[in-house]
């Protein structure tokens, strides 16, 4: 009986096969097999991995610099907004007593007295003088004592916030007097716009496309002549205005008359705003954006009048409204929407006025970044030519 060898014997080196199954398999199965020195902390050894570059510090400035806008935008709204609307308070208030007699000149001055600085308190002759100035926009409202009531006569279209307030400050007075207290709104805002917002919502439409059309038209058209770059902003001014006036009418209903005269007073303000952000743009590059935001939104806003009338708001602010573009906007707006009829020349030149200096702005800084120009080009010529010498 032969035995048979089943010992596996390791070929020689000259005799190995091109392929052993078992051999195959082996390396198969150790190479699926967990290294041990993973669990270990330790790593394969390989090529070196790169490494990403530190920031250095000209990329931290960069970086803060850019951080900057941004920082100043949220300081600047906060500063402006609760600035002004955090705690609307009366400041010299324009109101009348009904009444010529002796008694009445004695309550004017009696709530005159009692807070100076919240009202300022004259007499008329009777409701109909009264209801006159407060549609004039002489006075905020008046105060009349009848024989079994009291009647507090306002205009919600000139600013519904003032109303309200003088509707706190007339009610006590009524109450102490012994007799309800009626309130005649003389000039109301339309039924579409409740609340008399509806024109300040409008510029603030404006307001943002206004500026942001300048700042894109500052941003493409680099190559254009300043007569292209103007005519651009004219253009656009002219889209926004209509589709600004296309929703406040047509939409919602929100105005209802006077819609070409507000188109007009919205071409002239939007206008304005993109040939002075064109006119920026050269000087403040991507700070244009931040600087306008600055004057047509913090500063304008807040002193336009369309949430608190400028006897609400502190000082500062009111005096604002006295010559910005956007308290000038609105006061025309009102008077073509709710009192037809009523002058806003003065309105309109301080709209125009806004626009002359921003195209004067315009033209002096096309003339430096030409000037500019021609001067880096200059000393670019003298250099090559000084480096031919020295070759």
């Amino acid at each position: 009986m032969t035995t048979t060898d089943l010992t596996l014997h390791r070929p020689d080196d000259g005799a190995r096969p091109d392929h052993d199954p078992f051999r195959a398999d082996a390396l198969r199965d150790r190479d699926d097999r967990p290294d041990p020195r993973l669990h270990r902390g330790h790593q394969h050894a390989g090529p070196a991995t790169a490494r990403r570059p530190r920031p250095d510090a000209a990329a931290w400035r960069s970086l803060g610099l850019h951080v900057l806008i941004p920082l100043f935008l949220a300081t600047g709204m906060a500063l402006a907004y609760l600035g002004a609307f955090g705690h609307p308070t009366p400041h010299h208030v324009p109101v009348a007593v009904v009444g010529s007699s002796a008694q009445s000149e004695v309550f004017a001055q009696q709530l005159n007295d009692a807070d100076p600085d919240a009202l300022d308190v004259r007499t008329v002759a009777d409701a109909d003088a009264a209801r006159r100035l407060i549609t004039d926009r002489e006075i905020s409202g008046a105060f009349e004592v009848g024989a079994t009531d009291a009647t507090l006569y306002v205009s919600s279209a000139a600013s519904d916030t003032t109303a309200s307030v003088l509707q706190k400050v007339f009610g006590p007075v009524a109450y102490r007097l012994g007799l309800p207290l009626k309130v005649d709104d003389v000039v109301p805002s339309g039924e579409g716009d409740p609340t008399g917002q509806g024109l300040f919502f409008l510029l603030v439409a404006l307001s943002v496309g206004a500026y942001a059309s300048a700042a894109a038209i500052s941003a493409a058209s680099a190559r254009l002549g300043l007569g292209s770059r103007l005519l651009a902003g004219v253009v656009t001014a002219a889209v926004i205005a209509a589709i600004g006036t296309v929703v406040v009418g047509p939409v919602y209903g929100i105005v209802t008359t006077g819609l070409w005269g507000v188109a007009l007073v919205s071409w002239l303000y939007v206008t304005a705003v993109v040939v002075i952000g064109i006119g920026l743009h050269p000087l403040l590059r991507h700070w244009t954006t931040p600087a306008l935001t600055m004057l047509f939104v913090m500063l304008n806003f807040t002193s336009s009048g369309g949430v608190f009338s400028s006897q609400l708001v502190p000082p500062f602010f009111g005096a604002l409204g006295a010559f910005w573009n956007g308290s000038a906007w609105l006061h025309a707006t009102q008077s073509i929407v709710y009192f037809p009829g009523q002058a806003w020349g003065r309105a309109g030149l301080t709209l125009a006025l806004w626009l002359a200096a921003g195209l004067a702005l315009a033209g002096l800084t096309h003339l430096w970044s030409v000037r500019r120009t021609r001067l880096a080009n200059e000393r670019v010529a003298v250099r090559e030519d000084e480096e031919g010498i020295a070759a």
